[in-house]
Order: C-alpha cells, then structure tokens, then sequence
C-alpha cells in the first residue's frame, strides 16, 4: 500500500542524512519529490538522490535553493508549482548547528542559525499555503528537535530556533485548520547523521546513550517513518502536534 500514491511533496534541504531519508521515503510510497540543496558541494549528491528517486517511478527534481532567503523559496516555489501542478506536502527540514557556550557565540553566527532553521520555515510556509488554501488540503510539517524542548547547554541557538518552530508549528495549526491544511512538528532526538557523527565516539557517546531508555541513536529512516504518518491521510485528524521520535528521551 502507498500511502502518498501521486501526491506532490517538497522537502527542504534533502541532499543528505534525514532530509534525504525522507524523499526515498516518499518516493516509495508513490510521491513526487521536489527538494532542494544548498551548497555546490552537495550538487553531486543532490543529482545522484534525484536519480534514485526517479528510478522509484516518481517524478523527481533537485533544486539549488538556500530556504532561509525568501526571494530564493519564492522562485522555488513557483517552479514547483509550475513543473509539478500543486503542492500536497511541505516538510520543513533544513537546518544547521553552530554549537558554542552563549559566552562565546557570536551575533552572525547566532542570526545564521536563526535565518536556516527558523526563518526557512517561515519563508516556506508562507509561501505554500496559497496552493494549498486553494486546493483546501495540505499537510506541512517542520523539523524541529528534542532540544527545542528541553535545551541543551552550548546549544542555544540552535535551542532556540527549534522551540520557534514549535510555537509557529501550533499557532498556523490554529489559523489554517479551517482550510483542511494540517501543520505538525518532529521533535527528533540524537538522530545518527553527519551532524552527529561525533556524538558517537568515546565517553561522550556513552553519556548520551544512558539517557535514551532505548539504549540507542536513532536513524534517518525512523523520522522519515514519523514524517510519511503526517503527510498521509494516516493522520488526517492530527494537527498542532509535536511528535518526539527520540528513543523516548523525552519521557
């Protein structure tokens, strides 16, 4: 059974880890993806992934696209909307982390967090909803992740633009909802991905596994599980809720 069978889904910031486990995901369940990258660097991974989702029988594209500026989602959008024909599903997935105690975190790097993990949500949804309102159906949903609930030290900024999200997540729930248009947040955990790969070596790694009471990282494939429920009808009377997936962390 496919459960999203010719649904049309963006995913921001797919080339790799969660956002990328998220298209294959879709992909084999019957939706079209349109996804973007950001950096040159990540153009190679973004056509192998583009191929591969094609090969799934999909309709798939990659686009180079930095969500935290609105002129470029603006563009996005609108080539989407032109070379798809309409948008059922908006995952909000790009993010970034530039981890440092407040003492020594500087104002650019803080407003860089901020710009791709907050206001990349923003932009994106702003920008979605038009299509959606018209066609009275939708499902977004933004990433958000555990430390946007319960912090973590050296990682305000990053704390802080992933509870922003959350409280956006709920208050477009409530303005939307009337439209059919349906907004969820994932609250990941400790999520096995190139963002954490250090997380898992040494006493550091043992420190955080004691406390997941599942004794175990996550993988991108799980949140793409948690995701695939919120874009389908699965979870059709589910809105302005934040799942945590994370090994019960958060218990």
């Amino acid at each position: 059974m496919k459960l999203l069978e010719g649904k049309v889904a963006i995913v921001t910031g797919a080339a790799r880890g969660i956002g990328e486990a998220i298209a294959e995901t879709f992909a084999d369940h019957g939706a079209h993806i349109a996804f973007t990258y950001v950096s040159e660097s990540s153009a190679a991974k973004a056509s192998a992934l583009e191929e591969r989702l094609i090969a799934k029988g999909v309709k798939a594209k990659a686009y180079r696209s930095n969500a935290g500026d609105y002129a470029q989602c603006e563009q996005f959008v609108n080539d989407v909307i032109s070379q798809f024909g309409n948008i059922d599903v908006c995952v909000n997935n790009a993010g970034i982390s530039k981890d440092n105690l407040l003492l020594r975190i500087t104002p650019e790097q803080w407003d860089d967090v901020m710009q791709i993990n907050l206001n990349s949500v923003f932009n994106m949804t702003k920008l979605v909803m038009r299509p959606m309102m018209k066609a009275r159906k939708g499902s977004i949903i933004n990433m958000s992740s555990i430390i946007g609930i319960r912090g973590n030290a050296g990682q305000s900024s990053y704390a802080a633009s992933k509870a922003g999200i959350i409280g956006f997540t709920k208050s477009i729930a409530l303005e939307l909802g009337g439209r059919n248009i349906r907004c969820n947040a994932i609250a990941p955990g400790f999520i096995e991905t190139d963002m954490t790969h250090y997380l898992k070596e040494g006493e550091a790694a043992k420190a955080f596994l004691e406390k997941i009471p599942l004794g175990r990282f996550g993988t991108g494939e799980e949140i793409a599980n948690t995701t695939l429920f919120l874009a389908s009808d699965m979870s059709s009377y589910i809105t302005g809720q934040v799942i945590s997936t994370c090994g019960g962390l958060n218990i």
